[in-house]
């Protein structure tokens, strides 16, 4: 399973507001940490705002942070909001479904069963545990934020 870069940016923002908690931030701060398009983080950041895991404060000074406590936001939830449903296989949605093999096709069970064990272990995460090496996290973080270094993005 692949998650989208759109959700694995909202996770990022999530998390770095999570290690600068209760300041503000600003979306140049994501952008320069993560070295991510502008455009993107802010429509994650509105998105994440109307949904309710971040406030935001606008104008001069303004950026956003937590809405609530890093320990009460489930990874699963971010998940399916920037997700929507994770339909792996067309067999996945009835509406779509051509395949005449549902209903006793066991490799579409089998990716069922993934699915959701994959949520599973997300249901079981909050925003305060992929915060929680705030130190290390932040240390790491630090010579970007600075711009003495810039980021590493995989090519892969």
């Amino acid at each position: 399973m692949k998650l989208t870069s759109y959700s694995n940016f909202a996770l990022r923002a999530l998390q770095l507001a999570a290690l600068k908690a209760p300041d503000l931030i600003r979306v140049d701060d994501v952008v320069k940490v993560h070295g991510l398009a502008r455009p993107h983080v802010v429509k994650i950041v509105h998105e994440l705002g109307r949904a309710g895991y971040f406030e935001t404060q606008r104008g001069r000074g303004g950026g956003f942070r937590l809405a609530r406590p890093a320990a009460e936001i489930v990874i699963g939830d971010v998940v399916r909001l920037t997700e929507g449903p994770l339909d792996l296989v067309e067999c996945f949605n009835p509406e779509v479904n051509t395949c005449p093999l549902i209903g006793v096709c066991k490799l579409s069970k089998a990716l069922m069963r993934a699915t959701r064990a994959f949520m599973e272990v997300l249901d079981d995460l909050t925003l305060a545990d992929i915060a929680s090496n705030r130190g290390e996290l932040l240390e790491r973080i630090a010579p970007l934020e600075q711009g003495l270094t810039a980021p590493q993005r995989s090519q892969t």
